[in-house]
């Protein structure tokens, strides 16, 4: 293979390989065969030249004359790599490159550069281009670089693809149209503009966070971090300087200086889960900081505290008032505004909604084409209590998405708990005629208080009353 000038561009002299004769990086390279180039260059020869060798690696290949010609391209065809002459008439390389960065961002750009202009070129890259090889060109440099710039490409193209699945797996959002889940969304966003603090109740697995991320993204601080703590989690010897962080020396092991929860939050939006977990010494600092707006880290003096604070638990704070194991004088610091997760049992119609949802989310993760859900499947799910929630429901899918044989989720795929689920019975109240308003309302009460186990806020939330209407219509303190 000898090399030929053409028109001042140095290129090899192209020759088929003879029958048998081995072809390096060919039509044959599955790496190389999907690589669109194109090639912009207003001296035609040099194009066509370039042109061959590209088709000759198994290339896609487009040519322009001009910027103009080259960005129609760009925009009808996904092009990975452009080949630029530096030096054209009209706009430049330069400009070209920075035109194709606002048309197709993704796309790798050589620039083809004289002696005499690498200075310019090297100026490109810091713009974005890829890289620029100089003239006279050779063909396996030409060849090598468009090859690197085209995986380069793939690997930015497959890494976005990765982020936007794992986004997407990671992103959680809140799934329902039933009237009990709006009311608390109603109440959320009203109360999402403010700075008060919000103290979400509800059994394990409703979806507490959820709201709090909800809340946090209609306030004024969404641009703000929002960062959730768990309580319970975190062990009770190390949560005080989780929270408020530490000084270095403080105490034994504090060989530095941190930051604790309260700081990585300024800004934006605190959550503080399973606040019902705290110990007594860290109720007391927590009151601080809602009291005077500022907290102390271990061994620290006084920081401003600039967070949205929003608390949730599962537990009946009230009652660890009375039982002493919660202070009062925090407890209505953080009950504000306090609203109540419905357990799944008070929304039933949201299963099919929610089961759609996780059947996305968890086929798209394992890999498989999406099952489908008989109504008979559906019935069933929907007829179960779950006594763990949304979280329990999540699970199941999950599970079905990775045992379930064939395409179609049968209810022999359930949990047993779920596939002996019966439907329940409708409730039904009775009441004969002239039977006054007032012992209709209190047996309304009564009746909504057993099916949500003695739960006030989530009763008043069902029935579409404020929490202080129970308590006055059953005659009892508000505390």
């Amino acid at each position: 293979m000898a090399s030929v000038r053409q028109n001042g561009l140095m290129v090899a002299e192209l020759t088929a390989p003879t029958q048998g004769e081995p072809w390096s990086g060919g039509a044959g390279d599955g790496r190389s065969s999907e690589t669109t180039v194109l090639v912009v260059d207003d001296e035609v020869g040099n194009a066509l030249s370039l042109r061959k060798i590209f088709e000759r690696e198994g290339m896609r290949v487009f040519t322009a004359e001009n910027a103009r010609e080259a960005l129609e391209l760009a925009r009808k065809h996904c092009i990975q790599v452009v080949l630029t002459d530096l030096m054209m008439p009209g706009a430049t390389g330069v400009e070209l490159l920075r035109a194709l960065k606002e048309v197709t961002p993704d796309t790798e750009v050589v620039l083809m550069t004289a002696y005499g202009t690498v200075e310019t070129a090297v100026q490109a890259m810091r713009e974005g281009a890829y890289d620029f090889v100089e003239k006279p060109l050779k063909r396996l440099a030409i060849v090598k670089s468009v090859q690197k710039a085209a995986e380069r490409h793939s690997l930015v193209a497959e890494n976005r693809s990765l982020r936007q699945e794992l986004r997407l797996l990671t992103h959680r959002e809140i799934v329902g149209q039933s009237p009990a889940l709006r009311r608390v969304l109603d109440v959320a966003a009203q109360a999402a503009p403010s700075s008060a603090t919000v103290l979400i109740l509800g059994e394990s697995g409703t979806g507490k966070e959820l709201i709090a991320r909800f809340i946090h993204s209609k306030s004024a601080r969404a641009a703000g971090p929002f960062v959730g703590v768990n309580c319970a989690a975190i062990p009770e010897s190390i949560l005080e300087s989780e929270l408020f962080g530490h000084q270095r020396g403080s105490f034994t092991g504090a060989v530095g200086r941190r930051d604790g929860r309260f700081a990585r939050a300024r800004g934006g939006t605190l959550f503080l889960d399973e606040i019902g977990e705290l110990t007594a010494a860290v109720q007391v600092k927590l009151l601080r900081v809602l009291q005077e707006g500022e907290y102390e880290p271990v061994g620290g003096d006084p920081v401003r505290a600039d967070v949205r604070l929003l608390a949730a638990t599962n537990r009946d704070l009230a009652a660890e008032v009375e039982a002493g194991r919660f202070r009062e004088d925090l407890y209505y610091r953080l009950n504000v505004i306090a609203v109540t997760a419905p357990p799944l049992r008070a929304r039933r119609e949201d299963v099919p909604l929610l089961v759609d949802h996780f059947l996305g989310v968890y086929c798209r993760k394992n890999g498989r084409p999406r099952l489908e859900v008989p109504r008979e499947t559906l019935q069933k799910l929907c007829d179960y209590s779950f006594p763990g929630n949304v979280r329990e429901l999540e699970n199941i899918i999950e599970r079905a998405a990775v045992l379930c044989r064939s395409g179609v989720l049968q209810v022999e795929d359930l949990p047993e708990a779920v596939a002996r689920a019966a439907s329940p019975a409708p409730e039904v109240l009775a009441f004969p005629i002239g039977t006054t308003l007032d012992a209709v309302e209190d047996r309304m009460i009564r009746e909504t208080l057993r099916h949500t186990g003695g739960d006030k806020p989530l009763a008043a939330q069902l029935l579409g009353i404020s929490t202080r209407t129970i308590y006055r219509k059953l005659g009892e303190p508000t505390g």
